[in-house]
């Protein structure tokens, strides 16, 4: 899911860097409030955890690629705004340090899969659970939180790359930048998360879930009433 450099136009990728830097700076702002000391290490584990699945990539048509994220983990166990920055960091450093995503596109990267993705998956989340805070719903809802937010995060992304040809073309009608229509670009990005990378991503946030619920003492912010 990651866009390279060259495939969105200045008109796609400044304001989005505007409007990552602006969600930066609310999501610092609450995570002093939400975060306490104890739970910087987990910080710190949802950025390496995040970092580790990303990693394997698989090209996908129009210039990008699919994979799991973590983000909505993350989101279920310390909170958007939290994911925001951790997610963000690791997309941050895979392109300047990796290479992978470009740097004209962090913006857009950070939206998709730091911004949308959390947060779709948390109001996923409520949305499924109800009132429940144990048992079967609430691990259906953590598997659809994942595989919505995910797939949320990628038609966001095929979205940015389709509409790339109707912005930003030459004198001769040619593309600038991203030559894939939306007609092309949606499908690609839509139908390998929707197939694969969304349910890895689903059974990775429910089986997690399930076990922090199960062995670990930190309070989870999905269950506490986030």
């Amino acid at each position: 899911m990651h866009i390279p450099d060259g495939y969105l136009s200045p008109q796609t990728y400044i304001p989005l860097y505007g409007v990552s830097v602006a969600v930066w700076g609310i999501a610092a702002r609450k995570i002093k409030k939400e975060v306490s000391a104890r739970q910087v290490p987990y910080l710190a584990m949802a950025a390496a955890f995040s970092f580790l699945i990303q990693m394997f990539n698989i090209p996908a048509p129009g210039g990008t690629s699919g994979h799991a994220v973590g983000g909505g983990i993350i989101a279920l166990l310390l909170g958007p705004w939290t994911a925001v920055i951790s997610v963000s960091v690791v997309l941050i450093v895979q392109a300047i340090v990796f290479g992978d995503g470009g740097i004209t596109a962090i913006g857009a990267n950070c939206f998709n899969m730091a911004i949308v993705m959390p947060f779709v998956a948390s109001w996923t989340f409520r949305l499924i659970r109800g009132r429940s805070k144990k048992g079967a719903r609430l691990i259906a809802a953590a598997f659809f939180s994942g595989y919505v937010g995910l797939t949320a995060a990628a038609l966001s992304a095929g979205f940015m790359l389709g509409i790339q040809p109707l912005i930003a073309s030459g004198a001769d009608g040619r593309p600038l930048y991203a030559p894939y229509p939306l007609s092309i670009a949606l499908p690609a990005m839509a139908l390998e998360h929707l197939l694969l990378f969304g349910i890895i991503e689903g059974i990775f946030t429910a089986a997690l879930l399930r076990y922090f619920m199960r062995h670990e003492s930190m309070p989870i912010y999905c269950i506490r009433g986030g």
